[in-house]
């Protein structure tokens, strides 16, 4: 009940993805993400964005549009089990997997690198972090999570959630000690998962953090046109050097 991947065979991920603009990174055969075929010629840094836990990575266009145009290079990193990938989805193979891209990934581009977490993946980057063999300018974490078992606890209270759940991605014990900038990008009307269960993430977080409240929205409906004023708030913050 936690993965809910949209899968599709290679031929067709390139049917899908010719209309964005966009082309598998980093080779058709191995891909591991999406990234813009647009070449900047200056880049403020890398940002490599982990989505939630349904869908896949394609669907995840407006994180392009919207940091590409800050002057920021966007991979959309994909799972294993998602998309085109294979593999089995579970919590220590997203980890596993979504660390080797990140080291990937950082070793392929100059410059600042930052971690972006969408929803489930908010605990990928936690996870990431906890390793320490990422070095990250900055995280940010888009309607986080203290612990996956908090949240399953209170969706399913009556079947005692947090005991039945496999994958934990404790986001609160992961990110223990993390010095980097963290922004945290809270939905007020979320009701999958709960202000009260990001804010106790919010408020464990011991470094330079900052909170961003979209008010008037929920887990699935953040204003997450270009135009939104809060994308450029939140790369100024984090890229804060």
């Amino acid at each position: 009940m936690i993965y809910f991947p949209e899968t599709y065979s290679l031929d067709r991920q390139t049917e899908l993805i010719s209309q964005y603009n966009l082309k598998p990174w980093p080779s058709e055969e191995n891909y591991r993400g999406f990234i813009s075929r647009n070449e900047l010629a200056q880049t403020k840094g890398t940002i490599l964005v982990f989505h939630g836990n349904a869908g896949s990575a394609r669907g995840r266009l407006y994180f392009v549009e919207a940091l590409e145009q800050l002057g920021y290079r966007v991979i959309l990193a994909e799972y294993p089990g998602y998309g085109a990938r294979t593999g089995q989805p579970s919590e220590s193979v997203f980890i596993e997997d979504s660390l080797q891209t990140a080291l990937l990934a950082q070793q392929s581009f100059d410059g600042s690198f930052f971690l972006w977490g969408e929803s489930l993946g908010t605990g990928v980057v936690s996870g990431i972090v906890k390793t320490r063999k990422v070095k990250a300018n900055g995280i940010i974490l888009m309607m986080p999570f203290d612990s996956l078992s908090s949240i399953a606890q209170h969706h399913y209270w009556f079947f005692l959630g947090k005991w039945l759940i496999r994958d934990k991605f404790d986001s609160i014990k992961n990110l223990k000690n993390y010095s980097g900038n963290v922004a945290v990008i809270l939905a007020e009307k979320d009701k999958i998962i709960p202000a009260k269960n990001t804010l106790k993430l919010y408020d464990s977080i011991t470094g330079k953090k900052q909170l961003w409240k979209i008010a008037e929205s929920d887990h699935n409906s953040l204003p997450v046109h270009p135009s939104s004023s809060w994308w450029g708030e939140i790369m100024r913050f984090v890229d804060n050097k």
